[in-house]
Formats: C-alpha cells, sequence, structure tokens
C-alpha cells in the first residue's frame, strides 16, 4: 500500500479510500495532487492490489464492512457486487453533472455498467481485442491489406500457412484462454445466455458459426494446437514469424514497441476483428470506477471520479499506463491521434457488446473455453460438447440464479 503524501493526515482531514490494481493503481497517485489541491483538507490514500488477489480482498472487505470509498472494478466484475448491493447507484450524480455525459461514452463499454437498468460504475479506462498482425507475413501471401470480413480472414490464413511452411502457422489461438472464441461469438446476433440470462445458448446457430470457424483454423492446420504456456512467448515468436496473426488487446502494443527488435517495428499492425459481412465487434472490456454504498464520504467520491474522467486526466493516464480512455472526446489529442497502432482499437470501440451481465460469466467462460478444447485436441463433436456445455450452464451454474429470480418473483 502506498499514500500520497509521506506524512499521516492531520486529524481534521478527511481520508478518502481508492483502492485498485496492476499498472494503474501505480500510475493514479501521480494525478491526485490536482484532486488535492483543489479539495483543501482532503487525503486520498490509494491501495494498489495485484489482480489476481483483487477480487478475493474486495469479496473479504466486503464480508468485514471494510470496503474502500471507491474502487476500480474489471467490468465482468460489476453485476456480481451489484447482485450484493455492494455498489452505489450512480445515475443521480450523472444527472446533475458537467463532466460525466453518457454520449460521450462508448456505448457498448457504458451499458457494461448497466444491470438491470441501474448505473454502478463510470468506465475509467476501455479495451476489446482485435488483430494484431504482420503487415510482411500478410503481403507475402498476396494480400495488401488486413482482412476485412470472415471469408477474406479464411483466405488470407490458407495463403500464409502455404507461404509459411509446415512449421510455422498463420494465427495463434491459444487454447487455454476463451477471449478468441469469445470475440468471434459475441459479434453474433444470438445473445451467449437466454431467457434472461438465465441459460445457455451455446447450441444456438450463431454460436455455432463461431465455433465452426474458430475450430477450422485447427483443422486447417493454421492454428498450432496449443495453449500459450507452450511456447517461449508470444512476441518473439510473433517477431519470429511463428504466426503473423494474434487476437489481443491494447496492453500489447507497448509490449511490442519494446520487445520486437528494430527492424520488424514497421512490419506489424492491428486492425478490427473481421465480421460475417464486414468488420466486426468484440467483447466490452476495461475498468470502471464504483462507489460502495457503505462509503461515508460519497459525494467526496463522486468528485473523485469526475476528476479522474475529466478530459485532461483521461489523456494524462494514457500517456501514463497505454490505457485507452473511456471518453471520445479524450481521444482528440495528438499523442493518440498519431499512433497507427490505436486507430483499429477506436474503430472497434464503436461496435463492441457487454458479455452476459451475471456474476457467474466468469465460471461460463471458463466452461467455454474447456468445451473448445475438447473439440480442437480431443476430436469430441461440436454438437456433442455444446450440448454438454448448455447441459453444464443450466443445470450447475445458473441453477441457482433461476431458482433465486423464481423465489423473487413469488414475493
Amino acid at each position: 500500500m502506498f499514500a500520497l503524501c509521506a506524512c499521516a493526515p492531520a486529524s481534521h482531514e478527511t481520508t478518502l479510500k481508492l483502492w485498485a490494481f496492476g499498472p494503474e493503481g501505480e500510475a493514479v497517485g501521480k494525478l491526485l495532487t490536482e484532486f488535492e489541491q483543489t479539495h483543501p483538507g482532503v487525503h486520498v490514500v490509494v491501495q494498489n492490489l495485484p489482480l489476481t488477489a483483487m477480487h478475493e480482498k474486495l469479496l473479504t472487505a466486503f464480508a468485514g464492512d471494510a470496503l474502500p470509498d471507491l474502487c476500480q472494478l474489471g467490468n465482468t466484475w460489476i453485476p456480481e457486487f451489484a447482485v450484493l448491493g455492494a455498489l452505489e447507484p450512480l445515475q443521480a450524480y450523472v444527472d446533475q453533472s458537467e463532466v460525466v455525459r453518457r454520449e460521450d461514452y462508448f456505448a457498448g463499454i457504458w451499458d457494461t455498467n448497466v444491470i438491470d437498468g441501474a448505473l454502478y460504475g463510470v468506465s475509467w479506462y476501455v479495451d476489446t481485442r482485435l488483430l494484431f498482425y504482420r503487415k510482411d507475413l500478410l503481403a507475402a501471401a498476396g494480400f495488401d491489406h488486413a482482412p476485412r470480413d470472415g471469408d477474406e480472414w479464411r483466405r488470407a490464413m490458407a495463403a500464409i500457412k502455404r507461404n509459411q511452411g509446415a512449421d510455422r502457422y498463420a494465427i495463434f489461438l491459444p487454447l487455454n484462454e476463451f477471449e478468441p472464441l469469445l470475440n468471434l461469438a459475441i459479434q453474433q446476433s444470438d445473445p451467449l445466455l437466454r431467457d434472461g440470462d438465465t441459460r445457455g445458448n451455446f447450441e444456438s446457430a450463431g454460436f455455432r458459426r463461431a465455433l465452426d470457424f474458430y475450430v477450422e483454423a485447427f483443422r486447417e492446420h493454421w492454428a498450432p494446437s496449443m495453449s500459450n504456456t507452450q511456447i517461449a512467448n508470444v512476441w518473439d515468436e510473433f517477431g519470429k514469424g511463428y504466426f503473423a496473426f494474434y487476437i489481443t488487446g491494447p496492453w500489447n502494443i507497448g509490449e511490442f514497441k519494446r520487445r520486437l527488435p528494430a527492424e520488424l517495428q514497421g512490419s506489424w499492425s492491428t486492425a478490427p476483428l473481421p465480421g460475417a459481412h464486414g468488420p466486426g465487434g468484440g467483447a466490452a472490456g476495461g475498468a470502471s470506477l464504483a462507489i460502495f454504498r457503505t462509503s461515508r464520504h460519497k459525494q467526496l467520491a463522486w468528485e473523485l471520479t469526475e476528476f479522474l474522467s475529466g478530459v485532461k486526466q483521461q489523456q494524462r493516464f494514457y500517456m501514463l499506463t497505454g490505457d485507452l480512455p473511456a471518453r471520445r472526446s479524450a481521444w482528440d489529442f495528438g499523442a493518440i491521434q498519431t499512433d497507427e497502432y490505436t486507430r483499429a482499437f477506436r474503430t472497434q470501440l464503436e461496435r463492441v457488446k457487454p458479455t452476459p451481465k451475471v456474476p457467474e460469466w466468469e465460471r461460463i467462460a471458463n466452461e467455454m473455453q474447456l468445451a473448445a478444447e475438447r473439440v480442437v485436441r480431443g476430436g469430441e463433436s461440436a454438437d456433442t460438447a455444446l450440448r454438454a456445455l448448455d447441459a453444464k450452464v443450466d443445470d450447475v451454474i445458473l441453477a441457482k440464479r433461476r431458482a433465486l429470480l423464481a423465489a423473487r418473483a413469488r414475493q
């Protein structure tokens, strides 16, 4: 834990507690001097936690009535803490705000914070996953641009594989990650869950199309049947040309800039994920700022949320972390506009969708990954895998949710 000043706060000061994780927790302290200067007597204490420990820490703090005033929450955590009743609804604050305006936020990202019609978070930074690709390997296969739809992507992968030979591939789809398949599936018109998010919908035509495309990449040997633990690291293998396409997020822009050799820095770029008939979308990701109901300083916590949501602070935060701004207006400055690698993210962010807003979603996504891996590695049929996946989701993971909703309806 670190505080924003070395001295202990005087007894007359108001202490505002902010929990964050990872690089964001390290960087946010550099922004807050101005907030404290404009709020005399307010001392902000930041506790920076490892991402791997954050969720458990929050649940423990909830049980022990020891939550902070304000917290960085991953977008997929919002439903869980909203169901627990831990979060302060924020729409009334937004209605009075001259800073946080819904129309300036990407619609799919904003929607991740809306649970049963109530707003529980304000997007702090955003992400989505799209194509990182080797321009030179694509050009050598006869393509002068990134694929723009599914058919063009298939042709490009087949051509790259022919050029690459037996021991190299067109794309890397780590079998221990659910995100590549998720981002293909969320583009479909069929939802991932049905009946008010109480049952799986993985046997739908939409998810089947996404899975078929995913499995095709392995069966055609465009992708190696490997997890990300079976290669040294993705940056080196991307640089060596072991694969030409990789689906990942904005945090890897900086990694590829740092890790790829100078002679390759002009040989890679980013592009929106191809959809069935044109540019596709992806899952709405990132993190939001949420205020806890137990805070004794909700108004101050909201003012800190507004401060961190300001255009100037969003731009400073991008410069410190590389995290993409949540507000469209914050993209209007040179450092991000001149970076060719962020342009595809700006395009795709207009088409992102939230993942299902249920606390059980991460468990479901992991089961989805395991089902896909059984098809690819084990030769299980897609029909069998999807039937079993829907049964597991319905009978095990979401059964309690249906029971609780039924009990609530009877009250």
